[in-house]
């Protein structure tokens, strides 16, 4: 461990018992409080936009000016709008209703801050995925610690800059570092924990958590599939996949992993993606609205996925590059594999770029059997003309969420839990669900001074056996 690491972890487990003993010191932030709180980081992330598309652009190489401001500013400023507008409601007490048996008494629900959280969060949308949570930390009355991601260092710079000019670090504190930091920021006794990220670094996270016994909330990842029914245009599918796939280079959670679609069809399928994308990213070997690869690592992983495809003797279409990339750039080209084995890593593991396998099925039924075979997706998207073929589809299989006809479209929706399920994720965020996700429901009864429960005490008798048949129905 470094000098600098060190110092680190010793920063973050100070700025964690100043939040507590801020926490202690004030452990319901008011209404109005909380509204503030989510005004300046909305005004914040409006004023600052320039500064955050120019940062995430540094750290890729090239990122879509377009793609940040519509993915994580935009995205970010509504967030902070939804939880603003219906704080008032999520706030407030929840009666209960009360039995017969336990009257007379009221029963309600306190949403309470749970204290000082933890957030961890990733590179591929490295603005929204560490300020969505903060801003559901935010309105529920938390304090927050923020971990971001070492391979987006400027714009982890530029999150710790901006908040530190809006809240005090007793407040909200963003800790900077590699490998090391995270794995110890982890294992700090928070009480909640989120983490945005891999599977398999999500469960490292998990068994770091549970030596505090400190909830988690994990937003993994996973193949998304998506699936196009037997009577549904398949140049219509190619529109809105390719879209979704090739959006910031296929670098997105709920990407579409790979494609099933009806036997035969593949190749037509796959044609009409190609002309989709020559038609949204002429070029893209130098086109802005292309995203680059977020560093020659993922780059080569990707490279060596494709490679392995081909060797299995699966076909590989390719868009190429009229101009070269420019010289330091980890541009990778969209790729259309078609009928991989399943056993290869393509078919194993989540891409995480702009590779997509399309698949042949026999039905609607032997699509979701392959889909039920493997770990829950994140995310499904069905195609399909008829809604109750769309709507079957989904009861047969599972997954965090979905959308019929689109891809990603579900997590933008302000009042759709957004979560994985399985080894996708666990728990959910986004409006109410995020505010929930920081908040204790605490139950409350109030009896008068005098209640009927005196009367059923030992030695029992005959009122006792009257409130056991009055229980009991």
């Amino acid at each position: 461990m470094s000098e600098i690491e060190t110092r680190q972890i010793e920063r973050m487990k100070s700025v964690l018992k100043e939040q507590r003993a801020a926490f202690d010191a004030e452990r319901h932030r008011t209404l109005e409080e909380r509204r503030v709180d989510l005004k300046k980081l909305e005004e914040m992330v409006k004023r600052r936009e320039r500064d955050f598309i120019e940062a995430i652009s540094a750290d890729y190489g090239r990122r879509s000016a377009a793609e940040t401001a519509i993915a994580e500013v935009g995205f970010m400023i509504a967030d902070a709008k939804h939880a603003r507008k219906n704080l008032p409601r999520w706030m407030s007490v929840r009666k209960k209703a009360v039995p017969m048996t336990l009257q007379p008494g009221n029963a309600y629900v306190r949403r309470e801050p749970k204290g000082v959280v933890g957030i961890v969060s990733p590179w591929n949308y490295p603005m929204q995925l560490a300020l969505a949570p903060l801003t559901a930390a935010l309105a529920a009355g938390c304090r927050a610690m923020i971990k971001p991601s070492e391979y987006t260092p400027r714009t982890a710079e530029l999150i710790r800059q901006v908040l530190g000019e809006l809240f005090s670090e007793s407040h909200v504190a963003v800790i900077t570092g590699g490998p090391v930091v995270s794995e110890a920021f982890c294992s700090l006794p928070f009480d909640h924990l989120f983490y945005t990220g891999s599977t398999s670094v999500g469960r490292l996270v998990a068994k770091a958590a549970a030596e505090n016994l400190t909830p988690v909330t994990l937003e993994l990842g996973g193949k998304s599939p998506a699936v196009i029914a037997p009577d549904f245009d398949v140049n219509e599918a190619a529109k809105t996949i390719a879209w979704g796939k090739f959006f910031n280079a296929g670098q997105t959670c709920v990407a579409p992993d790979y494609v099933m679609l009806p036997k035969g069809r593949e190749e037509a399928f796959a044609h009409a993606v190609l002309s989709e994308v020559r038609e949204r990213w002429p070029d893209a070997g130098d086109n802005a609205d292309y995203t680059s690869i977020i560093s020659e690592r993922h780059h080569q992983r990707l490279g060596s996925l494709v490679e392995e495809a081909r060797e299995a003797g699966a076909t590989v279409l390719q868009a190429e590059f009229d101009t070269a990339p420019p010289q330091g750039l980890h541009v990778f080209p969209p790729t259309l594999v078609l009928n991989p084995p399943e056993h290869i890593r393509l078919m194993q593991e989540e891409i995480f770029g702009p590779v997509l396998p399309i698949l042949g099925h026999d039905g609607m039924s032997d699509a979701a059997r392959f889909i039920n075979s493997g770990d829950r997706p994140l995310a499904l998207y069905v195609y399909a003309k008829a809604k109750d073929t769309a709507r079957r589809f989904l009861s047969r299989t599972l997954s965090g969420g979905a959308s019929v006809n689109i891809p990603m479209l579900h997590l933008s929706v302000p009042d759709l839990p957004f979560g994985g399920v399985g080894a996708s994720g666990q728990g959910a965020y986004h409006g109410e669900e995020g505010f929930l996700t920081f908040t204790h429901q605490r139950a409350v009864f109030e009896a008068p001074v005098w209640h009927p429960s005196r009367l059923i005490r030992p030695p029992y008798g005959k009122m006792f056996e009257f409130f056991k048949k009055l229980q009991s129905g």
